[in-house]
């Protein structure tokens, strides 16, 4: 059989690349280019996979992302003002004052003045004499030791002092006068405290007094007489409801001058432990109410 010009033609096969196909023409132009076609396929597989790498590449980035912004977010979830935001309410949260311990308000009574105590007779109380006042034998100051004479007591105020002294003295109501000697190489001083009721007649007795208000001097018990008619270094004071005096010098009469320090000495020595035995009599009391 043949079908038109050029003599019989044999069957198209499409899997044998040789083989004239039906419509005849050129068989090598209608042939695929298989490798072509394999190139291309080739072609969109590598794309595929490249667009699939891509892909979870971006995918993966965008969780990391998301991650990251939660923690920050996580750690960073404050207010404007620096405070945590996720803490309960207010009103859940113990104040301060609910765990603070509470007390009792107190208040601590006053120190007691141990000045109120020496200043009135009606608080000034306790056993009072020339031993209490002047105990011991010797009396040390520093490293100067004074031997302690005689002492005597009177409530008969005026017949202790000389002068103007005793009309002082009694104008103020003087209850009792007492009187301590001390002496060292040569050098006596009598030490007088006269007691009132009150710190105002004492104050008085002091603002009262001159020159010339001296208390006795008191020898004996090996103690020469001394300051009697030469000239000698007094002294008047006044603290709380008692007044004190003092009277020094030369035990064999001669007069005492501003060079003689170790008069002026002694008689300082025993001024100030006068005030310092009266101020001790007023803690002693003072304290003692306390307790």
């Amino acid at each position: 059989m043949s079908f038109g010009q050029g003599g019989p033609q044999s069957q198209w096969d499409p899997w044998k690349p040789q083989s004239q196909q039906p419509w005849g023409g050129n068989v090598d132009d209608e042939t695929p280019d298989w490798a072509a076609l394999a190139d291309q396929a080739e072609t969109r597989n590598r794309r595929k996979r490249l667009l699939l790498i891509v892909g979870g590449a971006l995918a993966t980035v965008g969780v990391g992302t998301a991650v990251a912004m939660a923690v920050m977010s996580a750690n960073d979830d404050t207010s404007a003002s620096g405070k945590p935001t996720n803490l309960p309410a207010s009103a859940s949260v113990p104040s301060a004052d609910a765990t603070s311990p509470s007390f009792a308000p107190t208040s601590a009574p006053p120190p007691l003045d141990p000045k109120e105590f020496i200043s009135s007779k009606a608080k000034d109380t306790a056993p009072l004499s020339p031993s209490t006042l002047f105990p011991g034998t010797q009396l040390t100051v520093a490293s100067t030791v004074y031997k302690k004479g005689p002492t005597a007591d009177t409530t008969n105020c005026a017949s202790a002092a000389q002068s103007t002294l005793p009309k002082i003295l009694t104008a103020n109501d003087c209850t009792r006068l007492m009187r301590v000697t001390y002496v060292k190489d040569g050098v006596a001083v009598t030490v007088g405290v006269a007691v009132f009721d009150t710190e105002a007649a004492a104050t008085k007795v002091k603002t009262q007094a001159d020159k010339k208000s001296i208390i006795r001097a008191l020898p004996g018990k090996g103690v020469q007489a001394f300051c009697d008619g030469a000239v000698c270094r007094t002294t008047t004071n006044a603290y709380g409801r008692y007044a004190y005096f003092t009277i020094a010098g030369f035990t064999n009469g001669t007069d005492v001058t501003t060079k003689d320090t170790k008069v002026f000495t002694i008689g300082d020595d025993l001024g100030r432990f006068a005030f310092d035995q009266i101020r001790a009599r007023g803690e002693a009391q003072a304290s003692a109410a306390a307790q």
